[in-house]
């Protein structure tokens, strides 16, 4: 007996065209950074564009009115991502340079640009190799990924404030995003204006360091390429040795930075209302904060009493401006899943390492551009577990899960116990399929490697810790299968999982 879809797709797919379109819009700054430095990849952008465009309108034509609901969501969160990553990787392909002419690759590289994980498999991240209009779009294609494609279209986009809630609760899970403001658009539009707002003044700063003359590699180029990448947590940087290229005073502004990306954009948009006290009463603004400096003060010791030493950054054991600087930058960048290395982290030593491996599970919070688990659902599980002792102890207190005063609804923590364990189960099935497939090609990886690979893709880190995945390396090694495997962890990771898996249900479809 046949079943009906209770999905409306038409519906759905005439949405995805719709953010298509808008995303082709986004060429024009590749196209004006060709035009600036005259460089021929001019009608790589101008194709990749017509594509996008044309075809987006195309799926527009299949509902003149959608109306999503919560089903319809998440087709369209799930599949304007994966469109974005397959017209993102179009210009890599047309123009034809380098490991990432290659289409997986260019997919991955696509994928972790949207996804903002800044992970690559560049053989060569040069201006030899490649114009800076290319490199352009990459970094774009993270700032683009950071805040939301989706939240960028209800906002701007009148017909999305239909839906808008449900798309927005599906692309960027996290609590009161849609009760900052009474309408869902206005919503949209403080968070994309805060975004904003960081971006051009991180920029402004960084250029007039340059300006300065303590930033002597900083230049407007660069200032503009690591704005796209830092407020998103994204790491893509178009320099090959990262932050380590630029200097001192210059890694240690990229550190805030970093660190306010990785706080609730919802927060931000209070202070920037004139209300700091809702930041720090914030219980998550306040365990994000405790954890980084914690994790901080922790490395800088193991740093100051090692004897770290590198050709590219001197002594740093026994050095205590270096010691903090390297691991507040490195702590900094890897808990909300930045990515940037300021130098090549996986020469530390086995305890620092493994403070940078545990730092990579916490991720940032929730309503900010970081990845990872989310120190929100961390702070949930600490209370609740902390609830479970206290009454086993007094079986007949009653003693609910306070968060920010508010009481948690016992369904809420279920959930967020079912996703850590997902997320877990995930991570560990990604291990085993790594090492599986190095094993059948016969490639010689180390089980750190297989570990880096699988964390830093499902939590949209980036770089990882082994030889092969570490800060200063790639992900160009690993065998076809390996790498889609990989654009699938970064494509579900950004999603937080359900919004993707649930499409591979029978029930969500037919049910």
């Amino acid at each position: 007996m046949r079943r009906h879809l209770h999905v409306d797709w038409r519906a759905g797919l005439s949405l995805v065209g719709t953010l298509l379109a808008l995303l082709s819009l986004a060429f024009v700054v590749p196209i004006l950074v060709a035009l600036i430095y005259g460089e021929a990849d001019l009608w790589v952008f101008i194709s990749s564009m017509a594509v996008t465009a044309g075809f987006g309108l195309l799926l527009r034509q299949l509902d003149s009115e959608p109306n999503p609901g919560a089903r319809e969501a998440f087709l369209v969160v799930a599949l304007t991502w994966l469109f974005a990553a397959i017209f993102g990787a179009l210009p890599y392909i047309l123009a034809g340079n380098g490991a990432i002419a290659h289409p997986i690759n260019a997919l991955f590289e696509s994928m972790s640009g949207f996804t903002t994980t800044g992970a690559t498999v560049m053989d060569d991240i040069s201006f030899d190799t490649h114009s800076r209009s290319i490199m352009m779009w990459r970094q774009l294609t993270q700032w683009l990924g950071g805040m939301g494609i989706i939240v960028l279209a209800v906002a701007i986009l009148s017909q999305m404030a239909v839906g808008g809630a449900q798309l927005m609760e599906a692309e960027t899970p996290g609590p009161g995003v849609s009760k900052l403001t009474p309408h869902i658009a206005e919503t949209a539009r403080v968070l994309w204006i805060a975004y904003l707002a960081l971006t051009v003044i991180y920029m402004a700063l960084l250029y007039g360091l340059h300006l300065l003359g303590y930033a002597p590699n900083m230049d407007l180029y660069n200032a503009i390429a690591h704005g796209f990448t830092t407020l998103p947590t994204g790491g893509f940087s178009p320099e090959a040795r990262s932050m380590e290229a630029f200097s001192p005073i210059v890694q240690w502004l990229v550190i805030p930075f970093m660190f306010a990306a990785g706080v609730n954009f919802v927060l931000w948009w209070h202070v920037i209302s004139g209300d700091a006290r809702t930041l720090l009463r914030d219980n998550e603004f306040r365990l994000y904060l405790g954890a980084t400096s914690v994790l901080t003060i922790i490395t800088t010791v193991v740093l100051f009493v090692s004897a770290l030493e590198t050709p590219e950054t001197g002594q740093i054991g026994g050095n205590l401006e270096r010691s903090a600087r390297y691991a507040a930058f490195q702590i900094a960048s890897l808990i909300n899943s930045t990515g940037y290395a300021n130098m090549d982290f996986d020469a530390w030593s086995g305890p620092a390492k493994g403070l940078l491996l545990f730092a990579m599970f916490i991720g940032g919070s929730a309503g900010s551009t970081g990845g990872g688990i989310k120190i929100l659902r961390w702070l949930v599980i600490l209370k609740s577990l902390r609830r479970e002792m206290f009454t086993s102890i007094h079986p007949e207190a009653v003693r609910p899960v306070r968060m920010n005063g508010h009481v948690l609804d016992e369904d809420a923590i279920r959930g967020i116990y079912a996703f850590t364990l997902l997320y877990f189960v995930i991570f560990f099935v990604g291990v085993g399929l790594f090492a599986a497939d190095a094993a059948r090609v016969g490639l010689d990886l180390e089980l750190l490697d297989v570990i880096s690979a699988s964390i830093a893709t499902l939590g949209n880190i980036g770089p990882g810790l082994g030889e092969v995945t570490g800060p200063m390396g790639g992900y160009g090694e690993f065998p076809v299968t390996s790498k889609l495997l990989m654009i699938g962890l970064m494509w579900i990771g950004r999603l937080e999982l359900f919004p993707v898996l649930v499409l591979l249900t029978k029930a969500y479809w037919t049910d």
